[in-house]
């Protein structure tokens, strides 16, 4: 690893998300002094930003990237979004290395990772939401009626529209919707899946029942 970190200017960890915050303690102070560090890990923008205090103590640069698809079969053209006081070298550096798709989103350690672990939320969501629907459809022999139901009702909405869209519908009838998911947990547990997602899909539909939806739309960035 000295060997590997002696002299580059630029520096990619891409490990597991348990070992990131390792890696970077391991290697801060075998980097190059003025080497950018790109933390373009899975990983919270805390511990992020835990990451960064060890390389910038040892004399590194550290910049926050978060990668938002699949490299394969994207590959260098995948899409980077990248935050750091260090920012702007570090998009000229990844660029020079070939990446394509790269974009600046601030100079705060952290601030790439949040946009990236918060729309997990949404997209590793749906994936456990799908199989649990799923599991529950093949249980009760209806998956091609299921299915065929949520393509006749699918709205297709931009998602700036479908949030608030959503949201709304949460707030106005959360407790009559938490009421109903609570049937819909019973009916998972009677065919043998165990209601994961749709547990906490009650407990949110009847914390948001009765809330401002502006208030909740206004918490966004300025």
């Amino acid at each position: 690893m000295a060997d590997a970190l002696e002299g580059p200017p630029l520096v990619l960890s891409l490990v597991t998300a348990d070992s990131a915050l390792g890696v970077a303690r391991d290697c801060a102070a075998l980097l190059s002094a003025g080497a950018i560090w790109c933390d373009m890990n899975s990983v919270a923008p805390d511990t992020k930003r835990e990451a960064a205090a060890l390389v910038e103590a040892s004399g590194g640069h550290y910049v926050d990237v978060a990668v938002l698809a699949p490299v394969n079969p994207a590959r260098l053209a995948v899409p980077l979004l990248i935050s750091g006081k260090t920012a702007a070298k570090a998009e000229t550096l990844l660029r020079g290395a070939g990446f394509t798709n790269t974009r600046i989103v601030g100079d705060e350690v952290g601030r790439a990772s949040a946009i990236k672990m918060i729309r997990s939320v949404m997209v590793k969501g749906i994936e456990a939401l799908t199989a649990e629907m799923m599991l529950g459809a093949a249980a009760a022999g209806v998956t091609e009626e299921v299915l065929a139901s949520l393509d006749a009702s699918d709205k297709a909405l931009p998602w700036t529209e479908r949030a608030e869209y959503n949201i709304e519908r949460m707030v106005t009838h959360g407790l009559r919707r938490a009421a109903e998911m609570e049937e819909a947990a019973k009916t998972l547990t009677s065919l043998g899946v165990e209601p994961v997602m749709t547990s906490g899909t009650i407990r949110r539909q009847r914390e948001m029942a009765g809330q401002g939806i502006k208030e909740i739309l206004e918490r966004r960035e300025p």
